[in-house]
């Protein structure tokens, strides 16, 4: 591979590690700050990705579209899409903890890809949205920027809402729910709170990542990309390190892109299917990661409280 192709190969890892370390900020909001375990990742992923390109492609004969809004209005209405879509599946499974609540929220995620499948008058179904256009037609390494500017807002506002007092709410909700329940807080608008809050970051980079590919359907959401390889990220970045999540994205889909060459070049006889070796490996990663440092790369750091020195 010459230099302008590893050049170009660098941007594109580049764009997809900031927009999957965008998702993995948003889990981070819900089970690294509250214990949320959301395995629907995927599902609001899919809803900001559909959502932006819907608005901002041209008229189709063939799904609903034509609406040409700028770049920045469709990212803005994956937001405002996603809000009640979270905010709904948030009330309706506020009652549910650890494996319950995981059971639901994938069920609920493969709901919404199976609607996104089903529905061709809305989304052109299994044939997918084509010609989801980069602002202003940059490149990649234009695009890279957006990424970046973006992630950095998140990382600030996330890291700003950890240190605030509603983040050590979450916190105490997810240490001691009984105690902090005592201590007269309303643990349900807390947790539906963060839920929301994550979804709607999922969703953004739902629509990042649809006008980085600039093509969107049904099979680019499945649980392995859109939810698996999220949770691999922040678990081994460091739960509950808004940092963490970053570092964890980069590391992660940089291993994730190295079985793929390797799976290329093993014998199809010696490791079967090259998606299941890839898994593996990236379990094998990860069973490495929790033994040898079981709280992440980079462990969480309680924030200084008011008044405290460090």
């Amino acid at each position: 591979m010459d230099l302008a192709g590893l050049l170009a190969y660098g941007l594109f890892f580049l764009n997809l590690v900031g927009i999957y370390a965008i998702m993995a900020l948003g889990l981070n909001m819900q089970w690294g700050m509250t214990g949320q375990f959301n395995i629907g990742i995927a599902g609001f992923f899919a809803v900001g990705a559909y959502t932006s390109a819907i608005l901002t492609t041209g008229s189709s004969p063939t799904w609903l579209g034509g609406f040409g809004l700028p770049f920045l209005l469709g990212l803005a209405a994956t937001v405002l899409v996603c809000l009640p879509i979270a905010w709904l599946v948030g009330r309706i499974t506020a009652r549910l903890r650890t494996d319950y609540l995981a059971i639901a929220t994938i069920g609920i995620a493969e709901i919404i890809r199976l609607f996104f499948l089903n529905e061709g008058w809305l989304t052109n179904g299994v044939r997918g949205i084509p010609g989801i256009e980069k602002p202003l037609g940059t490149g990649n390494g234009g695009y890279l920027l957006i990424v970046t500017a973006f992630v950095a807002l998140i990382w600030l506002l996330v890291e700003m809402a950890r240190r605030s007092p509603w983040g050590r709410v979450l916190r105490a909700i997810r240490d001691n729910e009984p105690a902090t329940a005592a201590a007269g807080k309303d643990i349900a608008r807390f947790r539906l709170q963060a839920f929301v809050v994550g979804s709607c970051i999922m969703a953004l980079a739902g629509g990042l990542y649809a006008h980085f590919v600039g093509f969107v359907s049904p099979e680019a959401f499945r649980p392995l990309y859109g939810t698996f390889l999220v949770w691999v990220m922040l678990i081994a970045g460091g739960s509950g390190n808004n940092l963490g999540a970053i570092l964890g994205a980069l590391v992660v889909w940089l291993i994730w892109s190295s079985t793929e060459m390797l799976a290329g070049v093993l014998p199809t006889d010696l490791i079967g299917s090259e998606s299941a070796f890839r898994v593996f490996l990236i379990g094998v990663l990860l069973q490495i990661i929790l033994v040898s440092r079981p709280q992440g790369m980079l462990p969480e750091r309680r924030p200084p409280m008011p008044g405290e020195q460090r």
